[in-house]
């Protein structure tokens, strides 16, 4: 699929248990371990917002590991 085929479909901004942040085909079920964060829109605009929110990549339960060590 090419960025013409995808042009005027709607995303779903997604993210997991993890904290970690994808897009979905908004008229799609999601997958199992993902929730909606509440924004939609083209798929350019999904990832430029998922792009200024998530400033951590490192996993959920990576970070709190971390914390717990005292790293």
């Amino acid at each position: 699929m090419n960025s013409e085929d995808t042009s005027n479909e709607t995303y779903s901004v997604v993210v997991n248990d993890e904290e970690q942040y994808s897009i979905w085909l908004a008229d799609r079920q999601l997958p199992a371990g993902w929730r909606e964060v509440g924004k939609t829109g083209p798929k350019q605009d999904c990832l430029d917002y998922i792009q200024e929110v998530w400033t951590d990549m490192r996993p959920l339960s990576l970070r709190k590991a971390m914390e717990a060590a005292g790293s």
